[in-house]
């Protein structure tokens, strides 16, 4: 080899070190869907990208579809563990397909470099590349392990958003880039309130070190509008809007409208007035007022960890959110706690999901003998009036009527869909963040609703179960008011011009104007019956 060529050699190569784009753009190599394998002719908007991994230590990509921003993290893995010794690199992606693509990826490009930017592999397979120089780049399916065991140089998170227990994950990697690791989080938008939102909107707040990157779908040279509107009819608007737009409000099956949640959110939400309890649990934001009827609402956690009991406390009438808990207390003390905060808001409608663990802290309810729980009938006809206006205990000789609220497969799309209508319409006052953020990853999976993969729906199942009973209770109420009223219209119209009612009532007339027409003549005195109509 010629002296003139080793010098040339040396320039390339420490061009390559110096600059990861120049490397990319000249040497790299990626395997085209329909031209084969080809050199990764970068666009300015993916060699804007690659600098801005090189500058920053944490990048968060929001980012339209098919943008090569995974090949683009690709060639910056194989760049770091080329030309620096020791380099670790981990790839966490939803599946192992998934992760497994990004290696290979970095395999394609490795193989189709020039002899002499080669270093050497001790290791290469579908999962890892292992060179001689001692670094490494590894991938992974997610869980809640990963990332744990060694020190990481690159994390990156391919599809974050939509990454199982990312959070758990973010925790446990935090402690192995501590040596000046870096990471790389990449997602298109799945939805409001999940940790990549929330990372994404930690770092235009300031409030984390991520440096953030957005990239619509117009920032391709070779998309224009009528390529957009094609999305929307391969993939439907809601699937599109996702996919495209990079716009966190519109993307992701939330239940409930996050535009509308971002209403109430800016609109209503507030601090509460006090944090109470030994774990400040329980927030409130209005003390019982004596004139006023409420409803408190339970949620029993399943008693295996991953989730908490939670309730909600609701002003009846104008549907008005007083008082809320979200924490985790055995299921005995729970109780208790029910039938403390329930008699205080005016001894309140109790209403217990007796779904899993919940009977044991219902049990605790009628054992204390608490005159106001809810029972509900098995063919859906959820308020036992007999018992919640008389002594409102289960009677063993009526097979039908059950302590509780039962969530089954029949009563969840029910209470859902009255919840989703009344936030749409806003015929709530909710003030929690605690439950709005719950709402943001309140999905529609699989032809169910649940919680997003990692998150919790305690709140958010008491808040519905709350509105369905409340509505359904003032229903009953309503029409037994007007069977009453109807009674006594009936009754004050009998016998039309008489003064004297066949029934005893006397009618109020000229001859006796200050007379109450719901006043009993019984022979000897005369009883005031209004307090017939409630």
């Amino acid at each position: 080899m010629s002296t003139d060529f080793k010098q040339v050699i040396k320039r390339e190569y420490l061009k390559c070190l110096e600059d990861p784009v120049y490397f990319m753009r000249k040497y790299c190599t990626i395997q085209h869907p329909q031209k084969g394998k080809m050199k990764f002719d970068l666009y300015n908007f993916q060699e804007d990208c690659l600098r801005e991994f090189h500058t920053n230590r944490y990048n968060i990509i929001l980012k339209s579809r098919q943008l090569g921003i995974s090949t683009l993290s690709a060639g910056y893995s194989l760049w770091l563990i080329l030309f620096h010794a020791d380099k670790n690199v981990l790839v966490i992606a939803t599946g192992k397909d998934t992760a497994k693509n990004l290696v290979t990826k970095v395999r394609v490009m490795y193989e189709g470099l020039p002899t002499w930017l080669k270093t050497g592999t001790e290791e290469i397979n579908k999962l890892s590349i292992r060179f001689t120089n001692g670094s490494q780049i590894k991938a992974i399916a997610s869980n809640e392990s990963a990332g744990r065991s060694e020190a990481l140089s690159l994390l990156i998170l391919d599809e974050a958003a939509f990454i199982d227990k990312v959070d758990t994950i973010w925790t446990a990697a935090q402690q192995t880039l501590a040596t000046g690791g870096g990471c790389i989080c990449l997602s298109t938008p799945n939805g409001v309130g999940n940790w990549f939102h929330q990372q994404w909107v930690g770092a235009e707040d300031g409030t984390n070190e991520f440096n953030t990157i957005k990239l619509h779908w117009s920032m391709h040279p070779d998309r224009k509008q009528d390529w957009r509107d094609d999305q929307d009819k391969i993939l439907g608007p809601s699937k599109a809007s996702q996919e495209c737009d990079a716009d966190f409000l519109t993307s992701g099956e939330s239940v409930v409208d996050p535009v509308i949640l971002q209403w109430y959110k800016e609109n209503t939400v507030k601090a509460p007035i006090e944090e109470q309890g030994i774990d400040r649990n329980l927030w409130v934001w209005e003390q019982p007022d004596y004139t006023k009827d409420y409803i408190v609402v339970a949620d029993v956690s399943r008693g295996d960890g991953s989730d908490f009991s939670a309730c909600q406390v609701f002003e009846v009438k104008d549907m008005e959110q007083v008082a809320e808990y979200k924490g985790k207390l055995s299921t005995t003390d729970y109780g208790h706690f029910l039938i403390d905060l329930a008699t205080k808001y005016n001894d309140a409608l109790l209403v217990v999901e007796n779904n899993n663990i919940g009977w044991a802290t219902i049990q605790t309810i009628i054992d204390r003998g608490y005159k106001n729980l809810f029972y509900q009938s098995k063919d859906l006809k959820y308020v036992d009036v007999e018992n919640q206006m008389n002594t409102n205990r289960y009677r063993s000789e009526d097979k039908n009527m059950v302590a509780g609220f039962s969530t089954t497969m029949k009563t969840k799309p029910l209470i859902i869909a009255k919840m989703e209508e009344y936030t749409r319409e806003k015929l709530v006052k909710i003030y929690s963040m605690r439950l709005i953020d719950e709402l943001f990853v309140y999905i529609y999976h699989n032809s169910r609703t649940e919680a997003m993969a990692g998150y919790n729906d305690d709140l958010v199942m008491s808040y519905a179960i709350a509105l369905w009973v409340r509505d359904t209770a003032l229903r009953i109420q309503t029409d037994r008011n007007n069977t009453q009223w109807k009674i006594m219209d009936s009754m004050l119209a009998n016998n039309g011009n008489k003064e004297q009612l066949s029934a005893g009532f006397q009618k109020g007339n000229p001859h006796h104007p200050n007379k109450n027409p719901l006043e009993m003549d019984t022979g000897k005195d005369k009883e005031d019956l209004t307090w017939l109509l409630g």
